[in-house]
């Protein structure tokens, strides 16, 4: 088995395959590595494509402690996997939590991004939301520690953003779930408190995606209700992002609708390999709703 280690020293488990330009697939809370299988047999037909598990998720290192896991750490335990493997530039794929790790990476190490691509990125992140969000990351920790990762996984699973999975795919959503239900139930908790419940709202990050300029690509299902406003915000604010909406489609998009997915991402990647990914036309941002002035 093939790890990378941190530099505070946990160790990441990773897998790759395949050959060209890197891509970083970095998976969501209610996956794990296993879960970018589909892209990684697709895309790893033409890239290099990495796949890890995030601190906290077996086989990659479990601390025992919340304090070991932020949204900094998360950003840079891409970074650690790419050092590892000696890699420059890559492309960053993420959904959800690694969509979150995803963009920071652009803020945090935008000269080793190729470019970026931010799907199912928002729960939490609406300022009216926020009470509610930290409330529920609290009810999730307490049910993990509590109950288990099978009895959480029985409810988790079924939450108002992935229910659309289910009645897509019965054997792919069964899938998810079971996997789901083989995580550290210390490793998810911890990951809820140090990293969801802490990382910052979107909408304090403003300034930082206006001075963005890594080409991105956010991505996300019409029926993902708490990323679409935040999907917006990102695709205004960053000058050099594009918005794609996949239609009929909640959460874990990668997963639901696979071909789909991997065809807007890689159309995505290959503008940005040929280098004509553009920035936006400041001649499109204006007051005016036709151009036309009295």
């Amino acid at each position: 088995m093939s790890y990378a280690t941190t530099d505070d020293g946990v160790k990441l488990y990773f897998e790759e395959t395949g050959a060209g330009a890197p891509i970083v697939f970095v998976h969501e809370f209610a996956a794990d590595h296993r879960s970018w299988e589909m892209q990684m047999r697709h895309f790893g037909q033409r890239y290099r494509c990495i796949t890890y598990g995030a601190r906290g998720y077996p086989p990659s290192d479990v601390p025992e402690k919340p304090e070991s896991y932020s949204q900094n750490r998360a950003t840079d335990d891409i970074l650690a996997v790419m050092d590892h493997l000696g890699i420059d530039k890559a492309h960053v794929v993420g959904l959800s939590m690694g969509g979150f790790a995803s963009l920071h990476f652009g803020f945090r190490h935008p000269t080793r991004a190729r470019s970026l691509v931010v799907a199912g990125v928002g729960y939490g992140a609406e300022k009216h939301e926020t009470a509610k969000f930290k409330a529920e990351v609290g009810i999730v920790a307490k049910s993990l520690l509590e109950e288990g990762m099978a009895a959480f996984a029985e409810k988790y699973a079924y939450g108002p953003t992935r229910v659309q999975f289910e009645n897509k795919d019965p054997r792919g959503f069964a899938e998810f779930k079971k996997a789901l239900a083989e995580h550290s139930a210390l490793g998810s908790a911890n990951t809820q408190l140090g990293c969801q419940g802490e990382r910052p709202s979107l909408y304090d990050l403003v300034d930082k995606m206006r001075a963005m300029t890594v080409p991105t690509l956010v991505l996300t299902g019409d029926e993902d209700w708490p990323c679409l406003a935040p999907s917006m915000l990102m695709k205004r604010e960053i000058p050099s992002a594009a918005l794609a909406v996949m239609p009929n489609c909640g959460h874990t998009i990668n997963l639901e609708d696979p071909d789909q997915f991997n065809r807007i991402v890689g159309d995505f990647i290959v503008q940005v390999e040929a280098g004509r990914w553009p920035k936006r036309d400041p001649r499109a941002v204006s007051g005016s709703i036709t151009g036309m002035k009295s």
